[in-house]
């Protein structure tokens, strides 16, 4: 590499650049007819960050910076290589060895790059390259992936109105890519605080791809070798858990977002019409996205089945409900002067429908047991306290579950401990005609509230 250095410091910046392309594809394709795995070695990640991003190699040297028109020239030529080279294997290394963060100096003049080549390959529809930020997206730690979704999301859903149909028809022609952003934008705006409500544009752009089809939740999990330890710094397998949150914590925080810009007095800079039709249409949207998350989680038992995955991965961990019931119970305790009692019920609803359902299908593995102390501390709520409390039909005993088999939720009641089959009653005479009694008044219901 260094005899290629010294022939492209003769260069102007674009012809260094497009050479850096040039050489990097002739090496990886050699590299991947020896081997399965090429590696990205310190040089060429020193080639790239100095003739691509402009920061010398010398520490004392400035870096330099491109002016707009060389900058818009550089994105050209990455596009068209990457339209233009048709193995795909070669596109991906390529393409993670000029983003892949590596630590050093040139991670903001990268992210800055990926995020212009991103949001020109989403204006142009350049698939190969909305198929490799895909690939980067499930690869690169999550405080990565997040600052590029800021960075699409301010060009599509707030600086240009109407732009975001311009996104949304990446949905035809990359359904991977909008998989990973969906991901990258639930774990962005995760409603913690007003600035990160979702942007109305986006949100009814997520809802509208998830409504017209559900499965499109599912497609980097489908299509992924499933790792044994998912990385905890990475994004998750699939959405659902950032929707999860989406759409129980969306009355609360809304409500705490009234509040807010009632205190700011913002609220009399928006005419009150328009903020209830906005407020409405939010509501809607958030139904409608909650219903299609459920219809998600009852697809997942077959596919975790056909996967061999069943009891075995949960595609919602256990550690991140807890972290949303604990939310969820902090904003509760901070709008309880306000009278949410509507939208309380309505968050507590939603919950109770996702953790059923999503244990049902086993993307949840936990048991009612491990759901009771955790939710006890929330108001009460009659559906989320028949959900952790019973009563469920006991399931027949299972005879040997394979290894590391997590066991199913449906626990016995908690008023009917287990018992031994009944013997046959013997036989009797015919008694006297008598009335029929169809329950038994001493006998009380074995569900018990928690308070």
């Amino acid at each position: 590499m260094s005899e290629i250095r010294h022939s492209l410091l003769r260069r102007d910046a674009l012809s260094a650049a497009k050479e850096v392309l040039y050489h990097l594809d002739i090496y990886f394709s050699s590299q991947l007819q020896n081997a399965t795995l090429p590696t990205i070695d310190k040089s060429t990640v020193e080639l790239v960050e100095e003739f691509i991003f402009q920061i010398p190699k010398e520490r004392t040297s400035q870096p330099k910076r491109l002016n707009s028109l060389q900058e818009l020239h550089l994105l050209e030529i990455m596009c068209n290589y990457f339209q233009e080279q048709s193995k795909d294997s070669v596109r991906q290394i390529i393409f993670s060895a000029l983003f892949s963060p590596h630590g050093s100096k040139a991670e903001d003049s990268r992210l800055a790059m990926l995020g212009k080549l991103v949001s020109m390959a989403i204006a142009v529809c350049r698939v190969p390259i909305l198929e490799c930020t895909a690939s980067w997206l499930q690869r690169t730690p999550a405080v990565y992936c997040v600052r590029l979704a800021r960075v699409l999301v301010d060009d599509y859903c707030r600086l240009v109105p109407g732009s975001v149909q311009t996104l949304k028809q990446v949905f035809h022609s990359s359904p991977r890519f909008c998989c990973q952003f969906i991901t990258a934008v639930t774990a962005l705006y995760d409603l913690s605080s007003d600035d990160l409500i979702p942007p109305p544009d986006l949100l009814e752009m997520v809802a509208s791809w998830i409504f017209d089809d559900p499965r499109l939740t599912l497609i980097t999990f489908l299509n992924t070798p499933i790792a044994a330890n998912q990385h905890v710094q990475y994004l998750e397998l699939t959405p659902l858990t950032g929707l999860i949150r989406w759409c129980v914590r969306a009355p609360l925080a809304y409500r705490r977002y009234r509040k807010t810009s009632l205190m700011n007095g913002h609220s009399n800079k928006i005419p009150k019409d328009r903020e209830a039709d906005n407020e409405k249409d939010s509501t809607v949207l958030y139904s409608k996205l909650h219903l299609s998350i459920l219809q998600v989680l009852m697809m997942l038992q077959g596919h975790l089945t056909e996967k061999n995955l069943y009891g075995r991965l949960g595609l919602i961990i256990f550690e991140n409900v807890v972290s949303l019931v604990e939310d969820l119970n902090r904003l509760v305790d901070e709008l309880n002067p306000l009278n949410a009692a509507k939208e309380t019920e309505l968050s507590l609803d939603r919950l109770a429908q996702a953790l059923q359902v999503a244990m049902a299908s086993g993307a949840l593995l936990c048991s009612r047991e491990d759901l009771r102390p955790l939710c006890s501390r929330l108001p009460h709520n009659n559906l989320l306290q028949l959900i952790i409390s019973g009563p469920v039909q006991q399931p027949p005993p299972h005879s040997t579950l394979p290894p590391g088999f997590y066991p199913h939720i449906h626990n016995p009641p908690l008023a009917y401990p287990a018992h031994a089959a009944h013997p046959a009653l013997p036989a009797h005479a015919a008694h006297a005609a008598h009335s029929v009694q169809n329950f038994m008044p001493s006998v009380t219901f074995p569900y018990r509230p928690l308070r």
